[in-house]
């Protein structure tokens, strides 16, 4: 992934950015993807792979996203997940709470996600989790280059 460098592209200044995570499957065992997508664009700015959903990996989430992008400014669109909240809060980041609007662009890119895996049951089965991380970066990649 390194040498053909399928990470989402950095360095964008989005207003708004739709946070949101959902459960992918590896080797029977619940991770959670977490994304933040540009709506205007529906481009992935970032996203990455944890074995669980707390205020602190979510922090680590948003620390690695305002590394790639200036998105201290932005809004940032968010579900009713109380760990998402409290983590934009502890970074001083604005949020909204949006059920769909401009978080939808989210959800219509995890639903893209979920149909490409669908053949795997929506888990990958026998790699490790670094192996389906690479893979869904590239995925994000190449989303954003073909949309």
């Amino acid at each position: 992934m390194h040498k053909a460098d399928l990470a989402p592209v950095e360095g964008t200044e989005p207003t708004t950015v739709a946070l949101v995570e959902t459960v992918i499957w590896i080797d029977g065992q619940q991770y959670w993807l977490y994304a933040a997508v540009d709506p205007s664009t529906d481009r992935f700015l970032h996203v990455r792979l944890y074995s669980a959903r707390t205020i602190a990996l979510t922090e680590l989430f948003l620390a690695e996203l305002m590394e790639k992008h200036d998105v201290e400014d932005a809004v940032f669109l968010v579900d009713s997940a109380a760990w998402l909240k409290a983590a934009l809060h502890r970074r001083g980041l604005e949020f909204q709470y949006e059920r769909h609007g401009d978080r939808n662009s989210v959800e219509r890119v995890y639903r893209e996600v979920k149909r490409r895996t669908s053949s795997f049951s929506n888990s990958f089965s026998h790699v490790d989790p670094e192996t389906a991380d690479s893979w869904l970066k590239a995925f994000a990649r190449w989303h954003n280059e073909t949309n």
